[in-house]
């Protein structure tokens, strides 16, 4: 089968999708629906599943959690060494 990147229209999803619609023999508000059920907001750019984006959601409230952690960490380590410089006594 050839490749789809002949018909792809890196402007317009809309004309897009009637492109490779009328390939597969498919309306083009079908392959649409497809593409905005995933994500697919820009042809040019990456399609990431559902599953991918709800890793990227998990990930990114990790990444905050632990950037608090790191925040707290080094305020500690502040107060401490502050607590114990004998310049203080």
């Amino acid at each position: 089968m050839a490749s789809f990147s002949s018909v792809v229209d890196r402007g317009s999803l809309t004309k897009t999708c009637a492109a490779v619609g009328t390939r597969l023999g498919l309306p083009k508000d079908t392959v649409r629906g497809w593409c905005r059920r995933e994500g697919a907001g820009s042809v040019t750019g990456e399609v990431l599943t559902s599953a991918e984006r709800e890793e990227i959601k998990a990930l990114k409230a990790k990444v905050r959690r632990l950037e608090e952690d790191n925040a707290i960490l080094q305020s500690a380590a502040t107060f401490f060494a502050g607590a114990l410089d004998p310049r203080n006594r």
